[in-house]
């Protein structure tokens, strides 16, 4: 956000009105409804950075961050959204009839998060891919956990015991344990520099994408959705450890440069134990104290998976350059 945006006499949507009245620190008015599921995505973004960017990227526009205007439109975009995500998931947890229990609810997680663990993309990433369509796709991916560490701090608000205990773990290793030059983030940026991944655009990304980076948005600022987030953010320690694992033979495979090796090394190594642990230590004893969150966790865990698998299809189509012959078909 900080660019300034512009506003042309034909732009209509939603997301860039939005952009442009909070730039203008005024707004008011009645703001037209979303042209489409990727405007509606735009938008809701643009809401969550304030509440979720840098205070260095959102200058004055940040004092909108409750806004009674922005805050109906938020509640109204993720009202449609939210009946969207819902009705991808619901014939999915439907599978499973023991969620009331820590035991049921670990079962059904692990089950979830077996199922598509390697998608074609990633083999198709550590055996196939050249080195222009690795790097296409990685800026496409974003890594495994953008802003990771950012969410378990908000996760863990209110919650007592083993759990509060797990996400502290969690976090502290998100911060290289102490060493600054090991935080994950550091590691992201290191990485960004040593293969020269191209940033890009918000604006430019596809759909898939959008609403990836926006559901931990959805999840994390609203507190009522605290059980979703445990489940998403569990679901994606569950996952990428073996999906790190070949982006990490794709890099060695075209002799990366070192500084591209860490990032994806470190989480390959630590994200199995992460997954276990926030299983064992944080999901099975919230289940324990609150039964009706067992639904809930595996409903988060379930719309982090569905939105991976949307984003991995279209990036690797993209990589591949096919993405036009998706579209036809």
């Amino acid at each position: 956000m900080t660019k300034t945006p512009t506003l042309r006499e034909d732009t209509v949507t939603l997301s860039s009105h939005l952009a442009v009245q909070l730039h203008r620190g005024v707004v008011e008015g009645a703001l037209p409804a979303p042209e489409n599921a990727r405007d509606r995505a735009l938008a809701l973004l643009t809401i969550y950075d304030l509440h979720l960017a840098p205070l260095s990227e959102l200058g004055s526009t940040v004092d909108f961050q409750h806004h009674p205007a922005v805050a109906a439109i938020k509640a109204s975009l993720e009202a449609s959204w939210q009946a969207e995500l819902d009705q991808a998931t619901t014939a999915l947890l439907g599978e499973f009839d023991d969620l009331g229990t820590p035991e049921g609810v670990r079962d059904a997680l692990r089950d979830l998060a077996s199922r598509d663990r390697l998608p074609e993309a990633y083999q198709w990433l550590a055996k196939r891919a050249t080195w222009s369509q690795l790097i296409h796709f990685l800026a496409l991916e974003g890594g495994p956990d953008g802003g990771f560490d950012d969410l378990v701090a908000l996760c863990q608000v209110g919650l007592v015991g083993s759990a509060k205990l797990e996400l502290a773990q969690n976090y502290w290793d998100e911060m290289g344990n102490g060493s600054l030059e090991a935080v994950h983030t550091v590691l992201h940026d290191d990485l960004v520099r040593a293969i020269d991944m191209p940033r890009i655009a918000r604006e430019d990304l596809p759909l898939e994408a959008l609403e990836r980076a926006a559901l931990p948005g959805l999840l994390a600022t609203n507190r009522r959705l605290q059980p979703e987030l445990v489940g998403a953010l569990g679901m994606t320690e569950l996952q990428a450890g073996p999906r790190c694992r070949m982006v990490l033979q794709g890099l060695e495979r075209l002799e990366a440069p070192t500084g591209a090796l860490p990032f994806y090394s470190e989480h390959a190594e630590v994200d199995p134990r992460h997954g276990n642990d926030w299983v064992t230590k944080a999901v099975m004893p919230l289940v324990a104290d609150h039964p009706s969150w067992g639904p809930r966790i595996l409903r988060g865990a379930a719309c982090r998976a569905v939105t991976n698998l949307r984003l991995f299809g279209v990036a690797h189509d993209l990589a591949r350059g096919t993405y036009s012959e998706r579209l036809a078909g």
